[in-house]
C-alpha cells in the first residue's frame, strides 16, 4: 500500500487496486461511514447521486402493442417437418 496522507488523526492509503484504506490514531481501520467522510473532506473521491427506487413501469396490455415490438422469444420456435423415407423391402 502506497502512503497517500497522515495526519495527526488518521492515515489514509492507497491500495494496488485504486481503492483506500484509512487507520484511525489507533492503528485500526476505519469502514464505511467514518472513512467516506475523511476521503471526501480529502476531496480523493467523489460520490454520485442515488438513483430513486422507480417506480414499477406499467406495461400496456399485449393486445396494444405492435407485432415487431415483441421480443424473439414470444414467436414460437418454427420447425422443419422430418422428411420421410419410404421403407425399403
Amino acid at each position: 500500500m502506497e502512503l497517500v496522507k497522515k495526519t495527526d488523526d488518521y492515515t489514509i492509503y492507497k491500495k494496488r487496486s485504486g481503492r483506500y484504506a484509512v487507520k484511525n490514531k489507533d492503528k485500526k481501520y476505519l469502514s464505511e461511514k467514518e472513512k467516506i467522510e475523511i476521503l471526501l473532506k480529502e476531496k480523493l473521491i467523489k460520490l454520485s447521486k442515488q438513483k430513486k427506487p422507480s417506480e414499477p413501469i406499467e406495461e400496456k396490455p399485449a393486445e396494444e402493442k405492435p407485432a415487431e415490438e415483441k421480443p424473439a422469444e414470444e414467436k414460437p420456435a418454427e420447425e422443419k417437418p422430418a422428411e420421410e423415407k419410404p421403407a425399403e423391402k
